[in-house]
């Protein structure tokens, strides 16, 4: 059946950044459906062709020596514009009579993609429900919903009941995409498709879980919707729970997407809740020095630039064994790795001899480079019985012909096969909401942990090194650990 793609928010820079990269690659590549449409919505008024040689600039831009001429030419056919008001009910109307003017007689497969303010969501949900759009006798009709989804549990919740009245769930799509990396996938495959792994991944033989979310760049022109965030909002409900439910969950019967998603809601249901003094003694909280001198900031804002999270999950594999969420802007380098320490062994049995005291790691990185490597106990050639460890690497970019395909080139087709393997269920994002709430309320109150300041290009403040060996443990810092 013949697919469509309409895009709210055509004129934004995900739309020329992320979106028609990533479907123009999908065509490159021969993977986009046929009978694709591609329409963009927005308040701008343009022309097609207008847009599509605004869009041909951008997206050779971004795509760089993957571009092709004579492809996009043949790729930009399928392309429109449609001027439209997300709060004028009637623009819906003519959307629906454009759309039917494009699309083959017998329908179209429809995906409506939200890449909005989030302030718009719900408004553009209830007018495709109003305008009949919703409805899907003439073919399937799906939404995707960008982050974030909601600021709270509160206004998550209510989100999800307005959302609910136009589409089931089963037609929603809430899109992180970090789920699209190919080394988050990787991880179901290195987990349940390799023996060697599963046996080991458990509390008898794993210490503790470190997952990092560092990123170079300061906050810059996002004061105004950073400073209403905050580190806890912009990365830890999604991202780092997300890499944390993979990291954690059980194996599903069958890779289906319901049964992935039922596995990663038990992970959020067996996380310890934080009550009283746990506020201050697990979790870090800090700034950037020059944050308050950004622009839109205010000079006395609370906000945090930097956070840590020790989180305990209480089930029969994890009892015990701690994660260390941990993200931060202006930050030593960009990386986003997860990594797995390993128990020492029960006897050292050489001693002194070993250089380097230090138990296995496996550290997967998700970005820049994608990759994975072993971290292991090796004799020093020529001295008697010395040990160093030594790494084991796998490179993604080096076992694949060509660049690895953007995060968005996956999802964007999951949604358009109905696949929502990736994507969040609304259960899962309340849940994440209520871990993250209550820490919010606590760090907003007398009780909060002191906002540590720390220098731009470090690895956080100081007290996170130090509250971290203070449990006898250490943040493996390296930046990247693959380049």
């Amino acid at each position: 059946m013949a697919h469509t793609i309409i895009i709210f928010g055509a004129s934004g820079d995900l739309t020329s950044r992320k979106l028609i990269p990533a479907l123009y690659r999908l065509f490159q590549k021969q993977q986009l459906p046929a009978e694709t449409r591609i329409v963009g919505v927005s308040r701008s008024p343009f022309e097609h062709e207008q847009w599509r040689d605004q869009l041909a600039e951008s997206t050779k831009k971004f795509t760089g020596d993957g571009f092709d001429t004579e492809t996009w030419h043949a790729f930009r056919e399928n392309v429109f514009y449609h001027s439209g008001d997300i709060k004028d009910a009637d623009d819906f109307g003519k959307l629906g009579k454009f759309l039917e003017s494009i699309e083959p007689e017998q329908g179209a497969d429809r995906v409506y993609y939200l890449s909005t303010m989030p302030q718009l969501y719900e408004e553009a949900i209830v007018q495709l429900g109003r305008a009949g759009l919703a409805e899907d006798s003439a073919g399937s009709r799906r939404v995707v919903i960008e982050k974030p989804f909601g600021t709270d549990l509160k206004t998550a919740r209510a989100l999800n009941t307005s959302i609910h009245r136009v589409f089931r769930e089963d037609q929603i799509y809430r899109i992180d995409h970090y789920l699209g990396k190919e080394t988050v996938q990787n991880m179901f495959v290195l987990r349940f498709a390799n023996t060697i792994f599963e046996p080991l991944w458990n509390r008898n033989y794993i210490d503790h879980v470190q997952i990092t979310v560092a990123e170079e760049v300061e906050i810059g022109r996002r004061a105004g919707y950073y400073d209403q965030a905050g580190i806890l909002r912009d990365m830890f409900q999604n991202h780092l729970l997300q890499l944390m439910m993979i990291t954690a969950m059980e194996p599903p019967a069958r890779f289906d997407a319901n049964l992935v998603r039922d596995e990663k809601v038990k992970v959020l249901h067996s996380v310890r809740p934080q009550r009283g003094g746990d506020f201050a003694q697990d979790t870090v909280r800090g700034q950037y020095c020059g944050y308050r001198d950004e622009e839109g900031v205010p000079p006395e804002s609370p906000t945090e630039t930097f956070a840590v999270l020790k989180l305990h999950l209480d089930n029969w594999r994890w009892r015990g064994v701690p994660f260390y969420l941990r993200s931060g802007k202006a930050m030593s380098c960009r990386t986003t790795q997860i990594v797995i320490q390993f128990r020492q062994p029960p006897h050292l049995l050489f001693g002194a001899k070993i250089r380097e005291p230090e138990a296995n790691r496996l550290v997967i990185q998700v970005q820049p480079a994608e990759g994975i490597q072993l971290h292991f106990q090796t004799k020093v050639p020529d001295a008697e019985m010395k040990t160093r460890m030594s790494p084991l690497d796998f490179r993604f970019h080096q076992s694949t012909h060509g660049d690895l395909p953007d995060a968005y080139q996956r999802l964007l087709l999951d949604a358009m096969n109905g696949d929502a393997s990736l994507f969040a269920r609304s259960d899962e994002v309340e849940l994440a909401w209520g871990i993250i709430d209550p820490i919010l309320g606590a760090w907003r109150s007398p009780a909060a942990p002191p906002l540590e300041l720390y220098k731009a290009g470090a690895w956080g403040p100081e007290t996170s090194t130090d509250w971290m060996r203070s449990q006898g443990r250490e943040w493996f810092d390296v930046c990247p650990v693959l380049k």
